[in-house]
Parts: C-alpha cells; sequence; structure tokens
C-alpha cells in the first residue's frame, strides 16, 4: 500500500516546521525551483494556476533547489522576497532543499521512487520538475520541466482531481 505526502513535515522559509497532513483534502503541485534557470518565468505561470484552482482546493508547494546548475543562489527568506517581488508568488514557498541524490529530502525521495510512492518513478533532471498529488495525499502523475503549468493537459488533470 502506498504512502501519501501527508507523513512528512518540511519547513518554511522562515526554517519554521509544516506538516503536509495540513493540505490534506487539496490537490497538490509540488514543484523544485530555482531562481536563476531560464525556466524561472513558469514561477508566474504556478501563480496563475494557483490562483484559478486555489478556492477549489487547489495548492502549489514551491521547493527551491541549487543542485541543476547551481541556479539557486539565494537563501531563505531572499529567495520568497524574489518570488514575491518578480512573479507575485502567493503560494507557499519551502526552504531550499535537495530533490535528487542520496542527499535529496525524504519528501522528494518519496515522491521520486515508485517503491516508496508506490505509482511511480520519476527524479527531477532540471528545475521546475512538477509533481501532482491528489486529496489522499497520493502521487498521481508528474510533468517535466519543460511543461508549462498552465499547459492544457496539466489543467485537465487537476479539474479531474478537484
Amino acid at each position: 500500500m502506498s504512502q501519501s505526502i501527508h507523513q512528512f513535515t518540511v519547513h518554511n522559509l522562515a526554517g519554521e516546521e509544516v506538516n503536509l497532513k495540513d493540505y490534506a483534502g487539496k490537490v497538490v503541485m509540488i514543484v523544485n525551483t530555482a531562481s536563476e534557470c531560464g525556466l524561472t518565468p513558469q514561477l508566474g505561470e504556478l501563480e496563475e494556476l494557483y490562483q484559478h484552482f486555489k478556492d477549489q482546493g487547489f495548492e502549489v508547494l514551491a521547493f527551491p533547489s541549487n543542485q541543476f546548475g547551481e541556479q539557486e543562489p539565494l537563501e531563505g527568506e531572499e529567495i520568497g522576497a524574489f518570488c514575491q517581488k518578480n512573479y507575485g508568488v502567493n503560494f507557499p514557498v519551502f526552504e531550499k532543499t535537495e530533490v535528487k541524490g542520496k542527499e535529496a529530502s525524504d519528501l522528494f525521495q518519496f515522491l521520486s521512487r515508485k517503491k516508496l510512492n508506490g505509482v511511480l518513478t520519476s527524479t527531477p533532471k532540471w528545475n521546475f520538475h512538477k509533481y501532482l498529488v491528489d486529496k489522499e495525499g497520493k502521487l498521481v502523475d508528474f510533468y517535466y520541466s519543460t511543461t508549462s503549468p498552465i499547459a492544457e493537459k496539466v489543467i485537465k488533470k487537476i479539474e479531474e482531481l478537484l
């Protein structure tokens, strides 16, 4: 039986612990981000997606990572300020984390390994790899970095889950 993201705790940009059980009953998109990537404008698209669906029980959770081309040089609250100032981000941005390899956070190990999530294997290969999770916290699908968060197939899948 597969587990859910609700078993994990993470830290926000202020270093405070956040229990992912807080997102039970919501459809969640988890994405690894970076402020100096060519794909960084996806932060604006993620915000658009969030605004469109948030009142229906949808959340975007961003996890900055410096693992791809060292494209996340910012730390802590600087990351949140960058996201807000440049892309109007209102969804939660968490502390910088490892998203692949032996040092990957427990959450990203769960998301990327079928043996842990019971659904699929998909390790981030670059910034802005997106995981879609249902209301029960179960992994449903993933989208590669080059897939726009507002692509028709992404929107349709979110609508199905809501």
